[in-house]
């Protein structure tokens, strides 16, 4: 069957709706697969026609940040393609946020982008936890009736790209009899065309093929800036990977810090930085990978990409390199995979996280791959019991959702010679108050504590596994951050949770940003806070850290006056003039410039100190 080419998406909107009856139920990827052009023109056939029903399937929606403060616009409006890309606006977000959805279109997602739909009710109330591996399950449930994709097209065949996490199984399913649905697929020339067990479809499986007369630029992740907490953590992580393993890594600074260490450390420019680490850390740094590693990871990211590049990802399994489920990241990511030579892209194979996330299907043959594996991934805070909280706050609000998470957790169970690694800086900053991210109970839980298995903090490594509540408890203790530790003890010990005889080590009390920055210092040129580039460029980059400080010390009145007090009594920062004319503020200003004179001013007097 040759399918319908329209190049009008209201037409072709208006077609999907005659052919389904006036009901759609749409199966929509998350992230970067979703097909922009004919998902705005199928909600606004629905908004006019209230007769009919849409109901949204998906997750991940991405969108350009809206601006939430002057400061914000008058740093990120003037940059915002370059950065994010000429990313269209998605229409049903649109709606939701403003709180305009219509009754007859419904939007149920299962992963959210971080943040951004927090006090959203609409959001809030639909959305649906569910493991990755689950979500396919938990659609088919909803009998979806058209699936619409993003793809590339080369020679009248079409790979799925950037998602095949849970379309392949649909079609696939759809192939055996086992659901049915209507797929029309949307052209996205700057898609990569990846291949993949089941990636690359014939024209046949869609019933129509819309080829829009001005494509859309695809949405590009911005990197941000790898700090020195984000640094220490990359640096630990990378004593725990073993050569001849296998490697699964997330989006994000602390993803980066690991895969750059990783490269470091192949390089043979990591051991001088470990021998001067200040932190009892035991485990061997490593040399070179000779055997080199496979990745088999749902999110297929920039760090990833580089160790393949370089030869740190080379351990093949059925003649690929690296597994995975879905990706976005950045422009350059796009290109690089775009213009890799033919036989090097191929061993990149696109696969359902059906494969990535789980040993369930062909396990014997998953285990003999997935051999030492370490499967790395982020929290919000981990109690001292060893419970994680990735995706939820106090009140309920989602923040994101579990995705994956417990998948690969699951996995370094079930597998022999396997690690789950928790990474998360020590502290954080809320509402200008500092706070520890190791806490003795949490208001959510993501994985429970009896799947605890390590945790790393820039202060050092805690494993978890086997150990007993009060030696891990001790453990928890002694990678957290020194200025909570005497609480955190005391009520771990109030509940009886530890001896009265235990105390904590001198080793473990200087936990304190200043001994991780000044391990680091000297090291710098081996750390830099952008290891994969950056669509930021010089003036913006100067501006970041100061633009973090604002935001650290302006909530508190006390954080006011001293910003305020820098800006009058600090040395101007060598890029001042330029970083305000940046920001359009003028010599003077009023106090939300001279806040922000004061935090570049202070930025300057660190980097002065540090020198």
């Amino acid at each position: 069957m040759t399918p319908e080419r329209l190049s009008d998406a209201d037409a072709a909107a208006r077609a999907i709706f005659e052919r389904t009856g006036g009901e759609v139920r749409l199966a929509l990827p998350l992230g970067l697969g979703k097909p922009v052009t004919l998902v705005n023109a199928l909600v606004r056939y629905a908004c006019e026609h209230p007769e009919t029903r849409l109901t949204i399937f998906t997750a991940l929606t991405l969108e350009v940040p809206a601006t939430k403060s002057d400061v914000e616009k008058r740093f990120l409006e003037p940059a915002s393609d370059r950065l994010f890309g000429a990313y269209p606006q998605i229409l049903y977000a649109d709606l939701m946020r403003r709180g305009r959805l219509p009754a007859n279109i419904e939007v149920t997602e299962f992963f959210l982008l971080a943040g951004r739909w927090l006090g959203v009710e609409t959001m809030q109330q639909s959305y649906v936890s569910a493991n990755y591996t689950h979500a396919r399950d938990v659609l088919i449930e909803s009998d979806p009736n058209v699936l619409v994709q993003l793809v590339p097209e080369r020679e009248g065949r079409f790979s799925l790209s950037c998602n095949t996490d849970i379309s392949t199984d649909l079609f696939d399913m759809r192939r055996a009899g086992k659901i049915d649905f209507m797929a029309v697929a949307e052209i996205g020339p700057e898609l990569p065309f990846l291949d993949g067990a089941g990636a690359i479809l014939d024209a046949g499986e869609f019933a129509m093929v819309l080829e829009p007369e001005e494509p859309f630029e695809l949405f590009s992740a911005v990197k941000r800036p790898v700090d020195d907490a984000a640094q220490a953590i990359g640096l630990h992580v990378s004593r725990l990977v073993a050569d001849g393993g296998t490697l699964q890594i997330g989006i994000g600074a602390i993803g980066d810090a690991v895969a750059h260490a990783l490269r470091l450390r192949h390089r043979g420019e990591a051991q001088a930085i470990q021998a001067e680490c200040p932190f009892p850390v035991s485990e061997d740094p490593g040399g070179s990978f000779k055997t080199g590693l496979y990745a088999v990871t749902e999110m297929f990211v920039g760090g990833l990409l580089t160790l393949y590049e370089e030869g740190v990802l080379r351990r093949e399994v059925d003649g690929k390199v690296v597994h995975a489920g879905f990706f976005v990241d950045t422009r350059d990511f796009y290109r690089r995979l775009r213009e890799m030579p033919e036989a090097k892209r191929e061993k990149i194979a696109m696969m359902p996280v059906s494969f990535t996330n789980q040993l369930y299907g062909d396990e014997a043959a998953k285990r003999a791959a997935r051999v030492k594996a370490r499967f790395v991934n982020g929290a919000m805070k981990v109690s001292l019991l060893g419970d994680v909280m990735s995706d939820t706050v106090a009140n309920g609000q989602v923040v994101s959702g579990v995705g994956g998470q417990f998948n690969f957790v699951e996995q370094a169970f079930a597998l022999d010679d396997a690690l789950s690694v928790i990474t998360l800086p020590a502290t954080r900053r809320s509402g200008g108050k500092l706070e520890s991210n190791v806490c003795w109970t949490l208001d959510s839980v993501t994985v429970p504590r009896h799947m605890r298995d390590a945790v790393v903090t820039e202060y050092g490594i805690a494993r978890l596994r086997g150990l007993s509540d009060a030696e891990v408890i001790a453990r928890m203790i002694e990678i957290a951050d020194s200025r909570f530790q005497d609480e955190l003890l005391r009520k771990a010990k109030a509940a009886g949770k530890l001896p009265e005889s235990y105390t904590i080590p001198q080793t473990a009390r200087q936990n304190l940003p200043d001994t991780v920055r000044q391990w680091l210092v000297p090291h710098r040129d081996r750390l830099p806070a952008f290891p994969f580039g950056t669509d930021f460029d010089e003036i913006e980059q100067v501006l970041l850290p100061a633009l973090e400080r604002l935001g650290d010390l302006a909530p508190s009145l006390r954080g006011k006056l001293l910003l305020l007090a820098a800006s009058v009594t600090q040395p101007a920062h060598p890029q001042e003039d330029a970083a305000m004319a940046r920001m359009g503020y003028g010599t003077g200003g009023g106090l939300t410039a001279r806040a922000l004179r004061g935090a570049l001013r202070l930025v300057a007097a660190e980097a002065r100190g540090r020198d």
